[in-house]
Formats: structure tokens, sequence, C-alpha cells
């Protein structure tokens, strides 16, 4: 025998340690990605879906009243004015929803309690800086609203 044919062909261990490899990468990565969050816009999404009807007539509602209603971010206040219409201050019910698209466990429901002129202000200052979804349904007069708009809350001066 020649030394030549004692030596070994490194291809097939190449070969072998090639698949070994990318088997345990596989096996890491679907361990990443099952540790990972997965926030849906509402932890009941499928039940808020079959809703939707719902909440198109709502809007439908709010259309005529769009240039009474706002939503805004008084940065020298650091807080949130909600305005509604004034015919509507004294019977509306209902909830703000602060929905931080970022982080769902941010978001928040604020009692609906306007005063006689139809306003609300909210205190933004626990509220974490960046952009925030303020979500206004009320009830008035047998109807239903909804007005949705986003705020950018700013950090705090020093």
């Amino acid at each position: 025998m020649t030394p030549a044919s004692n030596a070994r062909n490194p291809w097939p261990i190449a070969i072998v340690a090639v698949f070994i490899v990318f088997a345990i990468f596989i096996i890491i990565f679907i361990a990443w990605a099952t540790h990972q969050r997965e926030d849906l816009v509402a932890a009941n999404y499928y039940e808020n879906e079959v809703r939707y009807q719902q909440q198109l007539d709502r809007l439908n509602q709010t259309r005529p009243l769009a240039a009474q209603v706002a939503v805004s971010y008084d940065a020298a206040q650091r807080s949130i004015v909600i305005t509604l219409p004034g015919a509507q201050a004294r019977v509306a019910a209902g909830r703000i929803h602060l929905y931080r698209p970022s982080d769902a466990r941010l978001d928040r429901d604020v009692p609906l309690a306007v005063n006689p002129e139809g306003v609300q202000c909210l205190d933004a200052r626990e509220l974490r800086p960046g952009l925030w979804k303020v979500r206004v349904q009320w009830s008035a007069n047998g109807k239903d609203y909804f007005f949705d708009q986003s705020v950018m809350v700013s950090p705090a001066q020093t």
C-alpha cells in the first residue's frame, strides 16, 4: 500500500458537519422564535373583527360631527385634551382608550367625563413619550359614536 491510499477523503466528514451545523442552527432559531412576544392589535382580536360593522356604524354617526370633535396634545400642560360637541356634553357617556402601538402592555382605559363645555383633559405625565392613539367611544341620545386620533407625547422638559 502506498501512503496516498491511507489518506482519508475529507468530503464525507465535511458534508455531515455542514448538515449537523445547519440542524443546530434551525433548532436554535426555532427556540428563539417561540420565545418572542407576539402583540396583536388587541388580545381578543378575532372577536373585535366580528364586531367591525358596529364600528363602521359608529364612524358614520361621527362623520357629521367631525368638525366639533377633537383630540390634541398640550405640551405645556403635558395633557391630552378631548373635545366633544357641546350639545352632547351633558348626556355623553363612554370611554377613552389610550393605545400604544409599540407596546400593548402600556394601553389604558379611562372613563369619559367631559365638563359642561364638552372638554376633558387627561394627565399625560405618566405616559411614555412617543406615539399614542386616542380612541374615544361615547353614546349620546341613543346613538353611538367613535373618534380616533393619534397624538405624539413629548418627553418631560427639565
